[in-house]
């Protein structure tokens, strides 16, 4: 059974290459052995949108979340995402693993 993975984005930042985002998500998921079961598109007016991000994730037991690209989370990586799944950006494919940021990391309560 592959893991399930959800992509994110906001619809603000991609602008017109939303679609093409979504597009490389689905791609990279795939390649990278995920089942992604949804993309979530939150825009600026999104009241909160780490929090809805974290409960989607928990609720459907996902392992990862692909975005486009870091940005698209906030300005630093949040450890609150990141302490409950792997995050993986698409535009240079890098991972952050929630493994290393258990280990490296003192995480405080939101």
């Amino acid at each position: 059974m592959k893991p399930i993975a959800i992509g994110y984005l906001r619809s603000d930042l991609s602008g017109a290459a939303q679609n093409w985002d979504e597009i490389r998500i689905r791609s990279l998921a795939k390649r990278y052995g995920y089942d992604l079961a949804k993309a979530i598109v939150f825009t600026a007016r999104t009241a909160d949108p780490l929090t809805g991000l974290i409960t989607i994730v928990r609720r459907i037991n996902a392992e990862a979340v692909f975005v486009p690209h870091r940005r698209h989370l906030g300005v630093e990586m949040p450890l609150r995402l990141v302490s409950t799944c792997d995050v993986i950006t698409v535009d240079d494919e890098n991972a952050y693993a929630r493994s290393y940021f258990a280990n490296h990391y003192r995480m405080v309560a939101p």
